[in-house]
């Protein structure tokens, strides 16, 4: 039997360069040379490929195991134009991490790697990332596939923007049945996830301990957060916007029955006239559909205490109810409707000026009571009170 000779296939690259620059094959090579792997030539020229686009970047192979005693002297030199090299991208490609740094998911990492895949390695900055190229190179793959949530999650984001970017998956979910949207909740909250369309987190409210009161009403409304029908139970409350020009006091008065504003005022100075103006609006809107026992409840303010609030409740019939000293649950209604104002409203855009402050507490309000979801309802507040 005759006795074959092996070639290693890195000697054999010049020809088969040279007989494919003739046209022939892979698999023409493959066969001629008779090899029984008809990919080994697929994959000769890939790893020729990767060598040359590291020595285009600089980045030298690594000698690996032990050097030989007949080895060539190190190239010092090259040595440390690699590292630098290497340093140099790894300091570029955190600068690039940094931006992301919220997301630690693998995909972030091949976003990364994909824009800076024509100036680095594929291999180096995966092991760079920790990250597989076998995962790298799927996710390349899908990139030109159609995703298969991108039409619904389109919609969502277009709801975002108009909600003002404060709608949770639930509120979300309410909002795509009323548009003959179905779909599990579960699956609006994987897409909103998935695309970056969830809520911001509310700020927990840091609840300050009222003065000394000089007048108080008993608390008629005792937490009976629920009424029978409009304009029999509101709650009122001042609270503070602050922005770069000063604090800007806002008073509103809130109907129990659907949750609506009624009336806001704002004003630059915390005074009694800034919440006698607002029972004013608020009478004047709704005098002919007020009931025969309305309540306004309030905490204890100096507002609230003063003589002149207690003549004009009197001359409109309204009865007064007030919280308790030291118990701002009895006025939860109230305080709820500032912290969603603030969270989904104030605390993202940070009004620069009163006027600002202003056009965004119009916008919002009017967003509040036509269009944004109570999730015990499903309906947008005033939408409750047009059906009663």
């Amino acid at each position: 039997m005759e006795k074959r000779n092996y070639t290693h296939i890195q000697a054999l690259l010049p020809e088969i360069k040279a007989m494919l620059a003739e046209g022939k094959t892979q698999r023409e090579v493959a066969e001629h040379y008779g090899f029984r792997d008809k990919q080994v030539v697929k994959r000769l020229l890939e790893r020729e490929r990767r060598k040359e686009r590291n020595l285009e970047a600089g980045i030298l192979p690594r000698p690996k195991g032990r050097p030989r005693k007949d080895a060539a002297p190190r190239n010092i030199v090259a040595e440390q134009a690699y590292e630098i090299h290497r340093l140099q991208m790894e300091n570029k490609l955190l600068r690039d991490f940094a931006v992301h740094r919220k997301e630690v998911r693998a995909r972030v990492k091949y976003h990364i790697i994909y824009r800076h895949r024509e100036e680095y390695p594929i291999s180096v900055m995966c092991t760079f990332f920790a990250v597989s190229r076998s995962g790298y190179y799927a996710f390349v793959h899908r990139l030109d596939r159609p995703e298969k949530d991108a039409a619904l999650a389109k919609v969502i984001a277009q709801q975002r923007e108009r909600s003002f970017r404060t709608y949770g998956y639930r509120r979300m979910w309410l909002w795509l049945k009323s548009q003959n949207i179905f779909c599990n909740p579960k699956t609006v909250l994987r897409i909103m996830k998935k695309y970056d369309l969830l809520s911001e987190i509310r700020r927990r409210r840091k609840w300050q301990q009222m003065g000394q009161q000089v007048h108080r009403y008993e608390n008629l409304l005792n937490r009976g957060f629920h009424a029978d029908g409009p304009n029999r139970k509101w709650v009122t409350d001042i609270s503070y916007i602050h922005t770069k020009q000063g604090v800007l006091y806002l008073s509103m008065i809130r109907d129990l029955y659907d949750n609506s504003i009624v009336a806001y005022k704002t004003g630059t100075e915390q005074t009694v006239g800034l919440v006698l103006d607002t029972i004013r609006l608020a009478m004047k809107r709704e005098k002919k559909k007020v009931a025969a026992e309305l309540h306004l409840h309030s905490d204890q303010g100096f507002q609230y205490t003063s003589r002149a609030y207690f003549n004009l409740t009197q001359a409109y019939g309204i009865t007064p109810s007030m919280s308790r000293k030291g118990n701002p649950y009895d006025n939860a209604m109230a305080e709820n409707f500032f912290s969603i104002l603030k969270t989904e409203c104030i605390y993202r855009h940070k009004p620069a000026t009163f006027p600002e402050a202003n056009e965004m507490i119009d916008r919002y309000i009017h967003f509040y009571n036509h269009e944004r979801i109570q999730l015990k309802t499903g309906e947008a507040p005033l939408a409750r009170r047009l059906s009663y």
